[in-house]
């Protein structure tokens, strides 16, 4: 009995040793996704930027606020008095005043409003810009993604290669040895396999390369990537993404958010002609010689600018230059991303043509391959006939390496021209950045977050063709 014991603790031990040991988790597109956002130094840094908007908005908002100082002053004199024929005279005095000074502007014509108006087209331009960064950031870490799992596939397939080439080269000598090939058939064989590990070395350097590639675009090396996930949803046509992109690219918005910044610079340089109107309140004592002196003081001063020397006129005709080329660079802006989203599109298109056709190339280079090497067994074809083909057959594999990868970067390029490359789009189920965290704090008048500006919304009823919406498609980014 306890030899049954025995041994089946000494099976259960050998079952356990012979078992596969866990290996690490696979990680994901969506991982990588995840990763490069939460370790980008550069969303970092414009998030940073984000919040000197923010602050650009308070300060804004502060100078409608009245402005209130602590004076303290302590003045000495001497006076000395000499007259000819009379003793002089010295007299010495000290003053010490302690007063509180607040002074508000009652009326500047606008220019506050205006400027707080500017600081938040400033901070909803910034928030886009952050978006752009963000896809950037995404379209790179894909990028890295799919070069890594292209160079890994690349090696795995040119060691498989050097290990036929190997098998090649044993058989070429065991008929050279039989008499049944000549030198030339193993000097060829040999050849081949230096120039296949030749291959090998170089794309195990890629390969390394590529992994640093990685580490800078998501911020930790690759560890046990998958293979691809299924390709995100597309617009259906062309047409379809240039009016997404139109409607909600985070470059367009933000351009249309400095056009109308830009107008409201004009409103206020053109107000700036009216002066303003400030008032001032003034409490104070002073203590002088033993006597203490209260003073209480109230003023309203309206100042208007005769002669600048023409400053006022070059600041508004720089307001207006700035205007027209910000409403040019919105144009631009806009050619730009519809021509973006064209020549993804096209590559796209291209890249499963690619693909299709090296479905089809390996299919008859597999066999040729294999027809040669039957007509090799049978004395027909020579060694360098089956080495030929077997080059065939790895460009044609080769060429599906880099048509795969080409497809699925394909796609992410045409999502970042859409302006659908985010996380909130991808569906990665992780907590983004709040853009309105860092102002709730100190939001003074109108939040952040409020609707545009008069300006901005009399500049979409001009430029409608461009749109204005931040709506699409949520996108699921499967396994």
């Amino acid at each position: 009995m306890n030899n049954v014991r025995m041994l089946r603790v000494l099976g259960v031990l050998v079952g356990l040793a012979l078992m596969p040991m866990p290996q690490a988790a696979a990680q994901t597109l969506a991982d990588t996704f995840v990763a490069a956002y939460r370790n980008s130094e550069l969303l970092e840094q414009n998030r940073a930027l984000l919040r000197v908007s923010d602050e650009d908005l308070f300060q804004a908002q502060s100078r409608l606020l009245p402005v209130v100082n602590f004076i303290t002053r302590a003045t000495a004199s001497q006076q000395r008095i000499e007259m000819r024929g009379a003793p002089t005279v010295t007299n010495s005095t000290a003053r010490l005043n302690f007063g509180l000074s607040a002074e508000i502007t009652l009326v500047d014509f606008g220019r506050g409003r205006l400027a707080i108006d500017f600081a938040r087209e400033q901070v909803f331009s910034a928030r886009a810009g952050l978006i752009v960064v963000e896809q950037q950031v995404l379209l790179q870490a894909a990028q890295a993604y799919l070069n890594v799992i292209s160079q890994r596939d690349t090696v795995a397939l040119r060691r498989a290669n050097m290990a036929l080439i190997e098998q090649e080269l044993r058989a070429a000598r065991q008929r050279f040895e039989l008499g049944d090939s000549t030198r030339t058939d193993v000097a060829i064989a040999e050849a081949r396999l230096a120039a296949a590990q030749s291959a090998l070395a170089a794309a195990e350097g890629d390969l390394a390369v590529a992994r640093e590639d990685y580490r800078l675009a998501v911020g930790v090396y690759p560890d046990n990537l998958r293979q691809p996930p299924r390709l995100p949803r597309l617009p259906a046509t062309l047409a379809e993404g240039q009016a997404l992109a139109r409607r909600q690219h985070p470059a367009i918005l933000q351009a249309q958010h400095q056009v109308s910044a830009a107008d409201l610079m004009v409103e206020s340089a053109r107000a700036g002609r009216l002066g303003a109107v400030t008032g001032e309140v003034g409490a104070g004592v002073a203590g002088e010689s033993g006597r203490v002196v209260r003073d209480l003081s109230g003023s309203i001063t309206w100042a208007v600018p005769l002669y600048d020397g023409g400053r006022l006129n070059s600041s508004e005709r720089q307001a207006v230059a700035q205007r027209e080329a910000q409403r040019a660079a919105l144009n631009q802006q806009v050619a730009g991303v519809l021509q973006s989203v064209g020549a993804n599109w096209a590559q796209l298109e291209v890249a499963r043509a690619r693909l299709a056709a090296s479905a089809l190339q390996i299919e008859a280079a597999q066999t040729a391959y294999d027809a040669v090497r039957a007509e090799a067994e049978l004395g027909s074809r020579t060694t360098l006939d089956v080495l030929n083909a077997e080059q065939e057959l790895l460009d044609a594999r080769s060429a599906r390496i880099a048509a795969t990868a080409g497809v699925q970067l394909a796609s992410y390029a045409l999502l970042q021209a859409t302006g659908q490359l985010t996380v909130a789009s991808l569906n990665l189920g992780i907590p983004t950045y709040d853009v309105e965290a860092y102002a709730a704090g100190f939001a003074r008048s109108r939040p952040v977050s409020a609707p545009r500006s008069e300006q901005g919304d009399r500049l979409d009823r001009i430029m409608g063709r461009h749109g204005t919406g931040a709506g699409g498609d949520v996108l699921n980014l499967g396994p």
